[in-house]
């Protein structure tokens, strides 16, 4: 699947094909030009992934293709036993968790999950976790505290469910509870947007001594169909309402708002995924090393005086100065 702005690669990727399949058929050597093919491909991608606009960079988050959370556990853990329900209501869909293991260390994996075709969207609720999700999610950073596993999140979700059920039981509650346990938890806690960030259903296992995104993933309080429809009551202005909520990786970082970005494959993640597996499992296992070596208080402290630090603090002056 191209997105529109890759159009120019699927031109050449097709015109690539078409030559193979001459080369295949015939006796006709055209190895010289296909390389010179590839390269013009090659050249093509870089100019192209290079200069992607915000707009562009949230497309290729929600790309059909790219790999949800059970796709890097299924290609990063060498075991994987997946813990269900909230033992309270259910067990939601939206987000799984449980004991992976890692070339020989052991951690609680949590994330949203998203389905691979039209009946398991609607089974996942398209990555968009009820109350019991969140709540579910806690349970499970709870064990992890309680028997010393570190905690690896992965988050992409177009935001919390919003149906008058999920209000109903408490979806705001749920949300703000994990957020205020996940500053106090013990262990190691690394947290890694690896499609879409959006606001508080992000937030819910978002909450860590390290906040990693994908190179080509987005953050933000809202989306920016959303935010157009508010602002502008249409989608159509959602590159601009992009451009100005400045949701990017590098937006992030610049924010500090986020500790690292991981980068991706030219084209994505999706693009060559081993790469990405790869990657992403090297960077889970130096992160964990690095903050299992720091005292558990004092990872807390940290914890809360990073996320105390961010936004905009502009003291006024006092009322009197202020009519002089």
């Amino acid at each position: 699947m191209y997105l529109d702005f890759e159009k120019p690669i699927q031109d050449l990727e097709g015109k690539l094909a078409e030559m193979k399949q001459i080369a295949d058929d015939s006796d006709v050597d055209v190895s010289q030009e296909v390389k010179s093919l590839e390269e013009k491909i090659k050249t093509l991608k870089k100019d192209i992934y290079s200069n992607l606009t915000r707009w562009q960079k949230v497309q290729l988050s929600r790309h059909p293709d790219r790999p949800y959370t059970l796709d890097y556990i299924e290609n990063i853990c060498d075991q994987f036993i997946e813990l269900h329900g909230d033992r309270v209501v259910k067990d939601d869909k939206a987000i799984v968790g449980g004991f992976a293991e890692i070339d020989g260390n052991s951690f609680m994996i949590i994330g949203h999950q998203k389905g691979k075709n039209t009946k398991m969207r609607q089974v996942r609720n398209f990555g968009m976790a009820n109350p019991d999700g969140y709540r579910k999610a806690l349970r499970l950073m709870r064990v992890a505290e309680k028997f010393n596993k570190p905690i690896i999140t992965f988050i992409d979700t177009p935001g919390a469910y919003c149906g008058l059920e999920a209000e109903e039981r408490g979806q705001g509650e749920a949300i703000a509870r994990n957020i205020k346990e996940m500053f106090m938890l013990k262990v190691p806690v690394i947290c890694i947007i690896i499609g879409e960030g959006a606001s508080g259903g992000a937030l819910g296992i978002a909450i860590g001594d390290k906040v990693l995104m994908l190179e080509n993933t987005w953050y933000s309080v809202i989306s920016p169909e959303s935010c157009s429809s508010i602002l502008w009551r249409t989608w159509e202005h959602k590159e601009r309402a992009a451009e100005a909520l400045k949701l990017t990786a590098e937006d992030m970082l610049k924010f500090k708002l986020i500790d690292g970005i991981v980068k991706e494959p030219l084209g994505g993640a999706h693009a060559d995924r081993e790469s990405m597996y790869k990657k992403l499992k090297k960077v889970i296992l130096d992160t964990t090393a690095a903050l299992q070596k720091v005292d558990p208080e004092q990872r807390i402290s940290d914890r809360i005086d990073k996320f105390s630090a961010m936004g905009v603090v502009e003291d006024l002056a006092p009322a009197a100065e202020i009519t002089e």
